[in-house]
């Protein structure tokens, strides 16, 4: 029996389904919403095809899998992934993947259908952030796709509560239900993909479980995840944002924004897209010396956290491009052909092509999105060192 305190936040049981489906079914946005994207599912066999599920796998086979199947057909030159360094098996599945976040939507996505659609794994339950739960339907289709919500507005006695709260769910997750979690190391994409772990987010891990906190960390089976996308659709909306920022220090994305980038990422051109975990962590905790205050033993294990996901990237031409002209040199050349160069310098007019805003700073917005792409080839570079 799933303890009462997470019933608005979980994801739906079996005997909750039938009041999630007629939920949405009665709101119109959401029927439009799946016409646009399922098209080959006619309007009044939508209803009887939802009630049909009686399970969230069920749900996620019939409705998640296809637009994900159709994504990585149009939208990627193909999706791999090695798990191998957990020896994930039916019986050993109960890890909280930690990751680099560069889709809203798809990171958690695809993760599921290499563990599901490829391995007959479970899917995981996916921690998400109230602030992209713009309509009420949204909040109620990402349950159905088992996700938990993570509170990000309240003052500080609410905050407090929910990450508590927060954290006991993932225990109760990872230690009772014995299922998968999936989390992103940071609140919000790293918009210049230097994917740095917060260390404000294990705290949040540590207050929940029982022992030492060394012993509640371990307790979730942390396992550092590397996301690799050749080509980041939003690397324009992200470059622009920065500017926006600059120029104004107050700007905020509206909800608007949110929706522009969900769409943008799960429909735009991605390229090779690559998942390769790391090692679980606990060893490492378990070695880290006793007597380590309580911030050096945080940072101790961000900073390894880091140096794994770092380690683990996929790196492609255009990584090492961008390093070159960020430098104005060609110093690795080696790692790329005169016709890969010539394709990501397309590749990046064209994005910035796509940028219209008053007073555009081409250099600047150039200058952002080569970060984005030479960062992950830097820091793996430089953990190398």
């Amino acid at each position: 029996m799933i303890p009462e305190e997470f019933k608005d936040m979980r994801p739906f049981e079996p005997e909750e389904l039938p009041a999630a489906y007629d939920s949405l079914l009665a709101d119109p946005m959401f029927r439009a919403v799946v016409g646009m994207v399922m098209p080959q599912i006619p309007a009044e066999a939508l209803g009887p095809m939802m009630h049909g599920c009686k399970s969230i796998l069920e749900f996620q086979y019939t409705f998640i899998r296809p637009l994900l199947e159709g994504v990585i057909k149009k939208c990627t030159t193909g999706l791999t992934g090695n798990f191998d360094t957990l020896g994930l098996s039916k019986e050993k599945e109960n890890f909280t993947y930690i990751s680099n976040h560069r889709d809203i939507v798809l990171d958690s996505g695809l993760l599921d259908m290499l563990l599901f659609a490829q391995m007959g794994l479970n899917t995981v339950e996916i921690a998400i952030g109230d602030n992209l739960l713009i309509y009420p339907w949204i909040k109620t289709l990402v349950r159905l796709n088992r996700s938990f919500i993570v509170t990000r507005k309240g003052g500080i006695r609410e905050m407090l509560q929910s990450s508590i709260r927060l954290s006991s769910y993932m225990h109760y997750v990872i230690g009772e239900k014995k299922a998968p979690v999936w989390i992103a190391q940071r609140e919000g994409r790293s918009k210049d993909s230097t994917d740095h772990t917060q260390e404000s987010l294990l705290k949040m891990f540590a207050m929940g479980g029982e022992g030492t906190l060394a012993e509640r960390l371990i307790g979730l089976n942390l396992a550092p995840l590397a996301i690799s996308y050749e080509y980041d659709p939003c690397d324009w909306l992200k470059a622009m944002e920065f500017q926006m920022k600059r120029d104004n220090p107050d700007h905020k994305k509206s909800q608007a924004d949110d929706l522009t980038n969900m769409k943008t990422g799960i429909f735009g051109y991605k390229g090779r897209v690559h998942f390769q975990t790391a090692e679980c962590m606990n060893d490492f905790i378990a070695a880290l010396p006793a007597d380590l205050s309580k911030n050096d033993f945080y940072t101790a294990i961000a900073q390894e956290i880091d140096r794994r996901i770092y380690a683990n990237y996929l790196l492609f031409p255009g990584n090492f491009v961008a390093i070159d002209l960020l430098q104005g040199g060609n110093t690795y050349a080696d790692r790329y052909t005169a016709e890969e160069r010539t394709t990501f310098e397309q590749y990046l007019a064209g994005q910035l092509q796509k940028i219209e805003m008053p007073g555009k700073d081409e250099a600047f917005l150039r200058t952002k999105i080569l970060e984005m792409y030479a960062n992950p080839a830097l820091n793996q570079l430089n953990n190398k060192n």
